[in-house]
């Protein structure tokens, strides 16, 4: 019989802390990039417009408000909707390398943005079949894994097997593209990029990153049970299956619409829980909140590094792979898990 055991609260301090940290890092973030903006003038021209009042330069007014804003937004959107997916889905599957694309969610999506592109669809056109696939997906994979008399590691099995399989779709695309236009195009979505990001996208793929966040941390209690079996489960009043099935949608709804907008971004849902886990505790009435406010500043973060730090803006995938793995490499040694 397995033993539910959770540590870690969050004091009024953390509270605050993590309730103004992603808000403080995007003003700073809008005033970031080759055109350099003061943070007073990013607050003049915030109050003005809240006032209705004069602002700052007309230029400077766009490039905050009409490129870097929507940007900032989508970075913070993203960061947090893989986090909160990736915790979800490690307790989900009692395993702490489980990540956004264990049932393969993200693969679909990729295979849907590819052939998008290859179609020359208009970048909402790419959003909505990258959601398709993404659906469809998880789909297979649900109707392969599940069944009487299967448990969570058949599901995972088929998530593999068929994130294998839109993998091989997403080679066959590149392989049919065009090598002068639609290859380039191809790859550098695959690589993640936020440069894309627009107020009219926003509208059509943030609302389930948002709904499943806040079901998710609505029920945020609940998710310290998933780790525990069926008969720990119904001593304590909850329906495990129907637990299951509104975190899987939640979580594949909001990594399906992140990768629709920014590609594929690796490492956020594996990195940040384990970063809230050590500083905060496996308790979701804490996890949750801090994986959605760490994980909005870490994509902050690494969005304004990817358009500032060199001429060419650097795929934001390429960032957090080089900040993931030596952090995961100083993770495993901390925790005794790998030895030399």
């Amino acid at each position: 019989m397995k033993k539910l055991k959770v540590s870690g609260t969050l004091s009024v301090p953390w509270k605050i802390v993590l309730l103004i940290a992603p808000v403080v890092v995007g003003i700073f973030a809008l005033g970031m990039g080759r055109i350099s903006i003061p943070a007073g003038d990013v607050l003049t021209s915030l109050f003005a417009k809240l006032n209705g009042g004069e602002g700052i330069a007309a230029t400077n007014e766009i490039v905050l408000w009409k490129i870097r804003l929507p940007r900032i937004i989508l970075a913070a959107l993203a960061g947090a909707g893989l986090s909160v997916a990736g915790c979800a889905f490690q307790s989900l599957f009692s395993n702490p390398l489980a990540t956004p694309d264990t049932l393969g969610v993200a693969a679909g999506s990729s295979f849907g943005a590819a052939l998008g592109i290859l179609l020359g669809a208009n970048l909402i056109g790419i959003q909505l079949t990258s959601l398709f696939f993404g659906a469809l997906a998880v789909t297979l994979t649900w109707l392969a894994g599940s069944g009487k008399g299967k448990g969570l590691s058949t599901v995972v099995l088929s998530g593999i097997m068929i994130g294998s399989l839109f993998s091989s779709l997403v080679s066959l695309v590149k392989f049919c593209a065009d090598t002068e236009s639609e290859l380039p195009a191809i790859t550098y979505w695959l690589m993640g990029s936020l440069d894309s990001a627009g107020y009219e996208q926003l509208a059509l793929g943030s609302p389930m990153i948002i709904v499943g966040i806040l079901i998710l941390y609505l029920l945020r209690w609940r998710l310290n049970i998933l780790p525990l079996g069926d008969d720990e489960a119904r001593a304590s009043g909850t329906n495990l299956n129907v637990l299951r099935g509104v975190t899987i949608v939640c979580a594949t709804a909001m990594t399906a619409s992140c990768v629709s907008m920014c590609g594929q971004v690796g490492w956020v849902g594996l990195l940040v829980p384990h970063m809230c886990r050590m500083k905060f505790g496996n308790n979701h009435l804490s996890l949750i909140p801090a994986s959605i406010s760490v994980g909005a500043v870490f994509m902050i973060v690494v969005d304004t590094l990817a358009r500032t730090i060199s001429a060419s803006e650097i795929p934001v995938s390429i960032l957090t792979a080089i900040i993931g793995a030596p952090f995961f490499i100083i993770l495993m040694r901390k925790s005794g898990g790998w030895s030399l």
